[in-house]
């Protein structure tokens, strides 16, 4: 048994009315059973909340909680951070890989925190820095995935990729990814990537739209280094994890690795994966 989790923060996916009348039904009942709420201050004042206000919440919590969709989760994970604080998805979403919890087995999800009676699954995150120069422009925390892409009125970039100093690929693409296995169903697998364990010690690098056929995508042990310099292209930008962007230019580098950190993802009727491949991706 683990110990249980019953100081909750409570994360909602935003201008989303239907998940914000629900966690306003759901939060007197946490009350009743005795559960501390933490609200993210983003829900209670949208319009006056920053974000260090909902990070500061985060860490007065046991557990985040998270209604919404895959987004919504990732949202929670920027702010979790390297903290270490466990969180736990109600799929109010469509796809719903990351938010495993369904709405009709939210209550009994909650009760299995105060028991202690849930597992954890360590999920891997991506240390991704921005350099140009000698100078770190920008550092990044990423669950899913590091993209480079093209502006949608620019033509195709010239990407460089090497793994631990060794060059592995120049490509002419629109752009490149690089996931974890937790990614793998995301973005990568639109780019022709494979689908990973989540608890693979792994990254995919998937070229988006390469110019060249022979450009496929590759799984590499996450104990490598990446790095990813950007040869030429104009309106260029690195994304992370759909929610962080930072414009990069030529001569600009990516460099990932594996981070210290990882992300605790509450699974509290244990792991579902292949469960929940057959059911999002309809393989019967």
């Amino acid at each position: 048994m683990k110990p249980p989790l019953e100081k909750i923060g409570i994360i909602v996916k935003k201008q989303d009315s239907r998940a914000q009348s629900l966690v306003k039904q759901v939060i007197p009942w946490l009350k009743s059973r005795q559960f501390q709420v933490f609200p993210d201050p983003a829900m209670l004042s949208p319009e006056t909340a920053d974000i260090e206000q909902s990070a500061a919440m985060v860490r007065q919590v046991d557990v985040v909680v998270v209604f919404g969709g895959d987004g919504t989760l990732l949202y929670g994970a920027r702010l979790i951070g390297g903290t270490g604080i466990p969180i736990m998805g109600i799929n109010l979403g469509s796809l719903g890989f990351l938010t495993e919890v369904k709405l009709e087995e939210m209550y009994a999800a909650f009760d299995v925190l105060r028991s202690g009676a849930y597992q954890t699954e360590e999920r891997v995150l991506l240390d991704v820095e921005v350099v140009r120069g000698d100078n770190v422009l920008a550092r990044h925390l990423a669950l899913n995935d590091a993209v480079i892409n093209k502006g949608a009125l620019a033509r195709i970039i010239e990407l460089e990729v090497s793994v631990n100093s060794q060059p592995v690929l120049f490509t002419r693409a629109d752009g490149l990814i690089v996931s974890t296995p937790t990614g793998s169903t995301a973005y990568s697998l639109a780019a022709g990537g494979p689908i990973l364990y989540p608890t693979l010690e792994a990254f995919i690098i998937a070229p988006i739209c390469p110019h060249t056929l022979t450009n496929r995508p590759v799984v590499i042990p996450d104990r490598d280094a990446v790095v990813i310099c950007l040869r030429r292209g104009a309106d260029v930008m690195l994304t992370v994890d759909g929610q962080v962007g930072t414009p990069i230019q030529p001569q600009d580098c990516v460099r990932i690795r594996r981070a210290d950190s990882t992300l605790k993802l509450v699974l509290p009727f244990g792991n579902t994966f292949f469960n929940l491949l057959r059911e999002k991706l309809r393989w019967g």
